[in-house]
C-alpha cells in the first residue's frame, strides 16, 4: 500500500477532534510505515507558557500518528469511520528535546505485529533533521 500524496483531511482518519488533535496531515504511506506531520502552533493544547510542548503532547502526537495510519488502512479497506485505539503501553520513550512553537514535527510510524487486537508500533519524531523523540507503544484498537 503506497500513497505519494498528503492527506490533509485528517479528520477522516482519526477520531480525535479539537482541541486535542495532534496530527495535521498524513504525508506518506509505504508498506508498514507512514509519516505524519504536526506544526506546533500557539493554540496547541500541550503548549506550555515557555513556548515548548509538554512531554505528554509528544507521546500523544506519536499515538495519533499511529491512529492516522490505522485510519488510512481502515478507509482503504472500506470503513466509513476511523477506528478508535488506546495506548496500552509506552516503552523506551526518549525525548531529546521538547518541541518549540513553530516546529514542524514529522513522525514516522512503523507498524509491527498485531496479537489479540494489540499492535506494537515504533515512532520516531523529527524537527527538521533533528530526532527529538523515539518510542515503542502497544496500541489496542477497539473492535465494534
Amino acid at each position: 500500500m503506497t500513497t505519494s500524496r498528503a492527506i490533509s483531511k485528517i479528520e477522516e482518519l482519526i477520531p480525535q477532534r479539537s482541541p486535542i488533535m495532534m496530527v495535521d496531515e498524513l504525508l506518506e504511506v509505504v508498506g508498514d510505515e507512514c509519516t505524519c506531520r504536526l506544526v506546533v502552533r500557539e493554540d496547541n493544547f500541550f503548549l506550555e507558557e515557555d513556548g515548548m510542548m509538554a512531554e505528554p503532547g509528544v507521546i500523544e502526537h506519536i499515538a495519533q500518528s499511529a491512529s492516522a495510519f490505522a485510519g488510512y488502512r481502515a478507509v482503504a479497506d472500506g470503513a466509513t469511520e476511523p477506528p478508535v485505539g488506546y495506548i496500552g503501553e509506552v516503552k523506551n520513550f526518549r525525548l531529546n528535546r521538547r518541541p518549540r512553537l513553530g516546529d514542524v514535527l514529522d513522525t514516522t510510524i512503523c507498524m509491527g505485529a498485531t496479537v489479540g487486537g494489540v499492535t506494537i508500533i515504533t515512532g520516531t519524531t523529527l524537527a527538521g533533521q533533528e530526532t527529538i523523540a523515539e518510542t515503542q507503544m502497544k496500541i489496542f484498537v477497539r473492535e465494534d
